[in-house]
């Protein structure tokens, strides 16, 4: 995997590494030559750069790969000569990648874990490893709809391992751009707050309703606005997507309501809404599952709420298999009619 002389191509226009026999020499090495031409890249350069970013420093690199620090930091020079800029910016004691040196890292890390199942296939190990997800899960995100909106992904038949990131969305959206998730799912676009280029694929959007037990329902009634004054409700956390279409709601039918607690997990607030500690909005996409899971029953269907879904990712076109599928049966069934 790591011979001196390989050399190898890669999607984008650069520069031509190519290997000259310097046999002749006392030292009997090989010496690479670079050389304007199109489409090809130093191998060995590109391996310090992927074990930089990786490791998170050059220090670390040094270390990991047995070499001197200005070996390294040399090779990094040839190789943003090579693709034409910047791969790095210093931000404090931190190394941060570049945009561009987001894109060729992305490309190194397929290819170095290729070659190490190459190396893998070779030796007699086997290599039928999974393909992993890495997911970014807001807090705020209702956790019945990232359950369903995974589901496709566990039936598809390459085998795809989860791995599920929570977090607020703008922790998400950072580690998005430095390519340790996948994708992030949410349900509100990905907007100027937050300096990340991301592209914003919607998933569908399905309206909200107000769920409770049993005994609220016979307390308080059904289907009425009027029926629920002074009613308790546990209420999504301010400035979430959900929240405003409640508050345009209440503010709208002018009655008075008792707010028992505000959530930024979901599944907790679900958790006291199945206590009976108060009414609780969620998207009609999942009522069956709110009902059968949280014996929680609709009170009523929340006039012009709606929530939308999102999964944001840094690639124009979705390309993962699992999010294809993900975004495919959130399409035509998850949200497929967009009345519910």
């Amino acid at each position: 995997m790591l011979s001196s002389i390989l050399c190898f191509t890669l999607p984008l226009s650069i520069v031509n590494s190519y290997c000259v026999d310097k046999s002749q020499r006392s030292n009997q090495t090989w010496e690479c030559e670079e050389t304007v031409a199109a489409d090809w890249i130093n191998y060995h350069h590109l391996l310090y750069f992927w074990t930089v970013a990786r490791e998170g420093s050059i220090t670390a690199a040094c270390e990991k790969l047995h070499l001197a620090q200005p070996t390294i930091s040399g090779q990094l020079k040839k190789l943003e000569r090579q693709v034409g800029g910047k791969l790095y910016e210093r931000v404090g004691r931190k190394l941060v990648l570049t945009e561009l040196g987001q894109t060729v890292f992305k490309y190194a890390d397929e290819i170095f874990t290729v070659g190490q199942e190459l190396s893998d296939a070779l030796k007699g190990r086997p290599t039928g490893r999974p393909v992993q997800l890495h997911v970014g899960v807001p807090e705020v995100l209702p956790k019945l709809i990232v359950f369903r909106l995974l589901q496709p992904a566990l039936s598809l038949p390459e085998p795809i391992q989860l791995i599920c990131h929570e977090g607020s969305q703008e922790q998400l959206l950072t580690m998005l751009a430095a390519h340790e998730l996948d994708v992030v799912f949410s349900d509100s676009p990905s907007g100027s707050a937050v300096r990340v280029r991301a592209f914003n694929h919607s998933l569908g959007e399905c309206g909200v309703g107000l769920f409770g037990t049993q005994a609220l329902l016979k307390e308080y009634g059904q289907s009425t606005p009027e029926s629920l004054t002074d009613a308790p409700f546990l209420l999504p956390a301010s400035g979430t997507a959900l929240r405003r279409s409640i508050d345009q709601w209440l503010y709208e039918i002018e009655i008075p309501i008792r707010v028992i607690g505000e959530f930024d997990d979901t599944a907790l607030m679900k958790v006291f809404a199945e206590s009976g500690a108060g009414f609780v909005p969620a998207p009609l996409a999942v009522e069956e599952d709110i009902r059968q899971q949280f014996q929680l029953h609709r009170a009523c269907v929340i006039p012009k709420a709606r929530e939308q879904f999102y999964a944001i990712t840094v690639e124009r076109k979705l390309r993962h298999p699992a999010v294809v599928a993900i975004s495919e049966v959130a399409k035509q069934e998850l949200f497929g009619n967009g009345e519910s």
